[in-house]
């Protein structure tokens, strides 16, 4: 590889707020990150906590096909022989064959923050290294704050590196810990240490200032064969640098190697199973792996992807696993709705007038509060029901809901339904947790014994959102429904003032959806 790609994402990345992984979870990222081919993992610090020790161990029986699991540890503590230290006999406990040391590059911090002297933390970094390095294993030296520790004592950050290279280190490492060196100081900075150092150099870049990025590419482009990273730029303050956006910067526009051959497709994939093992939303607008970062909306924009995709894309969606899609809103074109048409198989005359009345729809819908680019379900109904291409499946005949609020403050949720299903009248009542679990429960039970596929269905989410907010309780409310079965996913909407009905649209069109799917792939 031109670059070895060190991930972060176990040990500093679980510093972000919000974040917290379990062994288990540990376990199941390291196996997702060894899958997209990343050469080290950072499991975590052995000396710090047991959790970390236990993952070790268990890390040990993972048949990984890329990875090396490394440890990370600070160097020795001041006046403490290197045999008696902790944490370095931490990191020889946890069976890792690598081991990321980190020591204070910056005089600054050597004095106020270890409270030692200068000479004592290039004997403590000495020591380290070279104690690890006699028992066999591969060390990565992380000089913490050398971009800062550089520009405010040139020489003695100098000093730390080639005491570290001296040791024995296998690559150096230059931090922006802070995260506010700019891109063209980490360029000037990283063509000088070259010229003092012939050990591999690598870069390790926090997002503080929105360079991290920016001064990891331009590390690399100026001489570093090594970057330490997060996926999702997960991280404490505003991250790290992200190498979801970072690999395929390297790859695509840099041509350097990072990842096995073919496997930068997998990128996507993996970024989005650890924004879910972490349990943190993933960021629609992130580049190359979000769910919008090709997401066209402009009709403008869409007419021109329609003859040629590099009008609008700098890349290939798919080289990087994700893919292109056209959303449909008040801004939407002709070629909106055309694209959408062929997406969904969808027989469409784009000169026909029944064309360009549904896009008047669409926009007039919008105009009342529905949003279609979060509910392609609702979306794909709505044009089969215009171009006449779509079976319903039942009708509502009537709907009653009743709530009750004992004495005690309990409350009960009931609801009773009407419908037919091929001209059968079908009346059930069923109760709920509230009015729209309700709801859900006696629809099913209406449908269930003509259409026993809807079993598989579960709601999986539920969402309010409150449109105009001058009217208080009298307000316009949109429903936002997620459903899914055996490996799919769907979104529907409603809009109304009331919010049962808002919920009814969204419902019917979740379970219309899915017997729409379901009799598509008989």
């Amino acid at each position: 590889m031109d670059v070895a790609i060190y991930d972060t994402t176990l040990r500093d990345g679980s510093q972000g707020e919000g974040l917290s992984f379990t062994i288990d979870d540990k376990l199941k990222i390291a196996k997702k990150l060894d899958y997209l081919g990343i050469a080290y993992i950072e499991g975590g610090w052995p000396g710090s906590n047991p959790k970390d020790l236990e993952f070790f161990r268990q890390a040990a029986e993972l048949e990984l096909q890329h990875a090396k699991i490394t440890a990370f540890s600070a160097t020795r503590k001041p006046g403490l022989s290197i045999k008696a230290d902790s944490n370095i006999k931490a990191v020889l406990e946890s069976g890792v064959s690598v081991a990321a040391i980190f020591g204070k590059s910056w005089d600054f911090h050597v004095a106020r923050a270890l409270e030692t002297t200068l000479d004592e933390n290039l004997r403590m970094i000495k020591d380290s290294i070279s104690y690890l390095k006699d028992k066999g294993l591969e060390v990565i030296f992380d000089a913490e704050h050398f971009f800062d520790g550089y520009k405010n004592n040139r020489d003695y950050a100098l000093e730390v590196l080639a005491a570290a290279a001296e040791a024995g280190a296998d690559c150096l490492v230059l931090c922006d810990t802070n995260g506010g060196t700019m891109p063209w100081e980490a360029a000037d900075i990283v063509e000088q240490v070259k010229l003092h150092n012939t050990i591999q150099l690598g870069v390790h870049a926090h997002n503080d200032s929105g360079c991290a990025v920016a001064n990891t590419l331009m590390a690399v482009k100026h001489g570093c064969v090594h970057i330490q990273g997060t996926m999702n730029g997960y991280g404490e303050r505003c991250g790290n640098v992200d190498l979801c956006t970072v690999i395929p910067g390297l790859e695509l526009k840099m041509g350097k190697k990072t990842l096995p051959a073919g496997n930068l497709k997998r990128l996507t994939e993996v970024s989005r199973y650890i924004s879910e093992i972490a349990n943190m939303p993933h960021h629609n607008n992130q580049p190359y792996v979000g769910h919008g970062a090709f997401a066209h909306k402009g009709g403008i924009h869409v007419s021109a992807m329609l003859k040629d995709s590099l009008t609008y894309e700098h890349i290939d969606p798919e080289e990087v696993g994700n893919h292109r899609r056209v959303l449909v809103s008040e801004l939407s074109g002709l070629s909106n709705l055309l694209y959408k048409a062929r997406e969904f198989n969808i027989d469409v005359n784009e000169y026909d007038a029944e064309t360009r009345k549904v896009i008047r729809q669409i926009k007039e819908l919008e105009n009342q509060g529905f949003q279609f680019e979060g509910a392609e379900a609702s979306m794909e109904l709505l044009l089969r029901k215009a171009f006449r291409q779509y079976e319903e499946y039942f009708k509502l005949k009537n709907l009653k809901i009743i709530l009750e609020k004992n004495e005690d403050g309990e409350m009960t949720s009931e609801a009773m339904i009407k419908i037919s299903i091929d001209d059968k009248i079908v009346h059930t009542a069923a109760e709920g947790d509230g009015p729209v679990n309700a709801l859900d429960n006696s629809l099913r039970k209406a449908l269930n014994e003509v259409f026993p596929q809807i079993e598989e269905m579960h709601l999986a989410d539920y969402k309010v959102r409150v449109l105009d907010g001058s009217k208080a309780t009298a307000a316009r409310v949109r429903v936002l429904i997620e459903s899914g079965d055996k490996g799919n996913k769907w979104s529907t909407v409603g809009v109304s003032e009331n919010i049962i009905e808002a919920s009814w649209q969204a419902l019917a069109d979740s379970i219309n959806y899915q017997l729409m799917k379901k009799n598509m792939e008989k």
